[in-house]
Order: structure tokens, then sequence, then C-alpha cells
């Protein structure tokens, strides 16, 4: 029997991918057991609440064991796979511990075309059976010892004795569903491998009714049971809120409710904008790449900025202080299959207008592709949203956490206007800008958004106000 010293398996945790980020989600695995792996080998692809990340490997060696499938969510400084540096052959799973036969066929959650183990469906039998070995603790986690700590909570791990008498087996988020849908989960028949409790077990409950729990003597009346709540699969579906939805509707929320937002609209009209558009689009200058209105807009912020540096600022809650920053690193929100990103450009104020449409190009590919780093996240300013690509007027954004201001631009169209005392059709749109109040009066907020509205009217005052 072929067995391996601890000394020869390096557990590799994992790691914090953004900026105290607490856990990620395994996407995909890129790797199997005994498979040979190098240094710098990407083994995984994770989602944080920020954006999708590849992970590498730090070292050689043959994968032992992954510790959990597809679709878990970890704590950063979990360890997540184990690989063999000895050199050796990775051990046919077989020789450590028997096993139950696998199943030829893992059940798949609702809504997923995934086929490994998913959340809530339990693991593997033959990575449960595992006993983690006796002594003083080794670096090494047996794959059992992190799942069945995962499905008892957070905490310490009880035993398998105590966990079966006490407490039903069933990962966190099927215990967030039955506890939404308000099912008892010791009332629960499991099916899934060693008992483990799954969604469609939780929703089966559901279909049934409770039995009754069994009356409490007590002085007073007992408290009524919790209504059942359930719903209708074939005309409601639920999406679990996790990864990048999940934290942009806290950033939002904490920014609703913390910053004192206040919003002024400016209509403008744009034709001459339009025009140079199309004009940079034929210079040679901006060959191979992106000129859009965007870009102007962009730039036109950036002007007003420089016109009106104390918009470009943050509140130091702590010391109670207005932090202004002589620097611009321009978010541009953008939408996502993964949802609502803010990518920003850094130090945008200090970019020519060729180098600033460069910048929105790969920022833009960037996040189409899923591949934009927490980094580029990080350490935005001021932040511009264009509702205008879904036909929108206009609306009142509400800021990027730690932002000081936020330019919505709506759709350009053509309109009826007054131009050298005459109705014309021009290119017309309507700007919001919302602000802290706290930072940014309306005196400064309106002179802001007024520079914007007269540059875009005027583009020459890119070069009069430069």
């Amino acid at each position: 029997m072929t067995t391996m010293t601890e000394a020869s398996v390096r557990e590799f945790k994992m790691p914090d991918v953004g900026e105290g980020l607490t856990e990620a989600e395994i996407l995909k695995w890129f790797v199997q057991p005994g498979d040979t792996v190098t240094d710098g080998q990407v083994v995984c692809e994770v989602e944080t609440a920020k954006a999708a990340v590849e992970l590498p490997i730090p070292y050689d060696g043959v994968v032992r064991d992954l510790h959990f499938p597809e679709g878990t969510t970890v704590d950063v400084g979990t360890s997540i796979i184990a690989v063999d540096v000895s050199g050796g052959a990775a051990p046919e799973p077989a020789a450590e511990q028997p096993a139950a036969p696998r199943p030829a066929e893992e059940p798949k959650a609702e809504g997923s075309g995934r086929q490994p183990v998913l959340v809530g469906y339990g693991v593997a039998a033959s990575s449960t059976r595992r006993r983690p070995r006796k002594g003083p603790e080794v670096p090494v986690q047996q794959a059992s010892t992190a799942i069945q700590t995962e499905l008892n909570g957070h905490g310490a791990a009880p035993s398998a004795a105590a966990a079966v008498k006490e407490r039903p087996l069933a990962k966190p988020p099927v215990r967030k569903l039955a506890k939404d849908l308000g099912v008892d989960l010791t009332t629960v028949v499991p099916t899934g491998p060693d008992g483990i409790i799954t969604r469609e077990d939780v929703h089966a409950a559901v279909a049934q009714p409770q039995a009754p729990q069994p009356a409490v003597p007590a002085a007073a009346a007992p408290a009524p049971a919790p209504a059942v709540v359930s719903y209708d699969t074939t005309r409601e579906t639920r999406i679990p809120v996790k990864g990048v939805r999940k934290a942009t509707a806290a950033a939002m929320v904490g920014s609703a409710f913390t910053a004192p937002h206040v919003t002024e609209f400016v209509t403008v009209d744009v034709t001459r904008t339009m025009k140079l558009v199309e004009e940079l689009k034929e210079d040679k200058e901006f060959a191979g790449l992106r000129v859009n209105p965007l870009l102007l807009i962009s730039k036109a912020l950036l002007v007003a900025i420089r016109r009106n540096p104390d918009v470009n600022a943050s509140w130091d809650e702590a010391a109670q202080e207005i932090v202004v920053k002589h620097y611009v690193n321009l978010g541009i929100a953008a939408a996502t299959p993964r949802g609502l990103i803010v990518p920003n450009i850094k130090d945008a104020h200090a970019q020519t207008l060729p180098r600033l449409a460069e910048s929105l190009g790969e920022l833009v590919s960037t996040a189409r592709d899923g591949k934009t780093s927490p980094a580029a996240m990080q350490g935005g300013t001021v932040t511009i949203t264009n509702v205008g690509v879904f036909g929108v007027d206009t609306g009142t954004p509400i800021l990027n956490p730690g932002e000081s201001a936020i330019l919505a631009v709506g759709a350009i169209k053509l309109q009826p206007w007054v131009h050298k005392g005459k109705v014309k059709p021009r290119q017309v749109t309507t700007l919001a800008l919302s602000f802290d109040h706290r930072l940014v009066d309306g005196e400064l907020g309106s002179k802001v958004l007024a520079d914007v509205a007269a540059i875009l009217e005027q583009p020459k005052r890119l070069i009069t106000w430069a």
C-alpha cells in the first residue's frame, strides 16, 4: 500500500484575491486528483464579491485531493486543494480507506449546467468516509474534516455521532433555503449521499404537510408554529444573491443610507460634440481606437473637475475630515453577466485624448470578458454611468461607495431645439449629477454639471479651458 508522509503534502488555501474580501465561490476546477501541476499553473477559477479570478498553484506536484466541489463558497484562509510535492505518484483513493461506490451521476442543481457535486448535494462518499488522523494537529486537513466543518457551521466540528444525532446534515445554502421556506430540517427525509439533505428534499418537504410537533408543557400557551412559505416553481424562479450581485446590493444600500445624495439635471444640445466624434474617427491619431460620445463626455468631466477640484474628494468618517484627491481615478459603470461592476481608469486626469480612448476600450473589453481584476475596481474617485445605451433619458444614480460624485448620461436623441432663434432638430441629451452633500454643496455641484454641459455644447472649450 502506497502512503505519503504529511511533510510531502502541501495545502493551498483560498487567498484574499481582493482587498479585505472574506470568501470566494469556486466556479470551476481545471485539475482533478492524480493530475500533475507545476508552479504557476492555474488550477481553478473563483468568483469573489468583486470579480472572477483564476488561481495559480505556487508549487510543483501531484494533486492529492480537491476539498470542495464547484459551486462551494469557501472562506479565505481555508485549504481548497492538497498537492503531493514529493515527486511520487498520487495514491489510489481506495488504498487509504474503503469507500462506498460512487454514484454514476451526481444530481444537478436547479438552473445549473455543471455536472460535478454541487453545494447542497453533499460530497463523494469516498471523501466523507475518511477519518482525520489522530495525534497533534498536522498541516494537512482531510477533505472530510473541511467539509464536515462546513456542514456544521464555521465553528469547531462536533463528532460524527453528535452531528447525526443533534443536527441534520445539510450545506449552508440548503439550511438557508429551509429557513426561508419555513422547513424544519429535522423533519426532512434526506436522499443525498451519506444522509445529506438536498435542495430537492427541502422542496419535497414543502409539498407535504408538516408533521405536528409534540406539545411542550409550559405555563403559557405555546407560540403558534410559523407558517410554511411556498412558491410555485412553474411560475417563479428564485436566484441566489451572491458574488458580484450580493456585493453590489450591499454597497448600494450602504451608500444610499450613508451619503446624503443630491441629484441635479441639465438638458443640453450636443450636436457639435457628435460632429466632433465623427471627425475624430477619421483622425489618424485615433486609428484602431474606439471613438464614441463617452470619450468626449469623460474628457469633459475631467476638465470640469480640474476647474472645480474640491468636487474630487472623499469623506473620512473616523477622522471627520474631507480628503481632497489630486488625481482622478475615473470609474465607468459596466453591466456584465455577473452583475454591475465599476472598474476605473487610474490617473485619468493625466491622459491625452487618444490614451483615454485606449483606456476606455481596454476597460470595456475586459469587463465584457469577465476578466476585470479586483484592483481595477479599487480606489475610484468619480464615476460615469451611461444609461443612454438602454434608451433611457436620465436617472438618479447612487454614488459608488467612497466616491464624491457620479454622472449619469442619458440617451442622445434628435429633438426640436431652439438654435440661433429658430426651432431645429438637434442632438440633445440630459445629464444627471448625484453628489455627496457632506462634501459637495449645491453651488459646487451645479458648477461641475454646468461645466460638463458647456463643454459638450461647445467642445472647443476642451482647448480653451485646458
